[in-house]
């Protein structure tokens, strides 16, 4: 769907509320077809970033996994690797 998500679960240290902040912002952008949406609609925009972080935070909080936590440097590292051979 969204490129730009990234997953946020399961990392150590935890996803920060600016990660999270990010991603409902990207989702919001991708479900209402705008990056920047109008002043009569910045309200309802911003009412709805707010209300979808704070569901993924939710979420991201109460997911439980047998897998141990996930390094963001490794992670970063694979994910510049796979563009490398994607674009080469």
């Amino acid at each position: 769907m969204c490129r730009n998500i990234r997953t946020l679960s399961n990392f150590d240290p935890p996803a920060t509320d600016e990660e999270i902040h990010d991603a409902a912002l990207q989702f919001v952008r991708k479900l209402s077809g705008t990056t920047r949406p109008s002043k009569r609609n910045e309200a309802a925009f911003d009412r709805a970033v707010r209300s979808i972080a704070q569901c993924a935070r939710e979420l991201i909080d109460s997911l439980e996994t047998s897998q141990a936590p996930r390094n963001r440097e490794e992670e970063a590292e694979k994910a510049r690797a796979r563009s490398a051979a994607r674009f080469a």
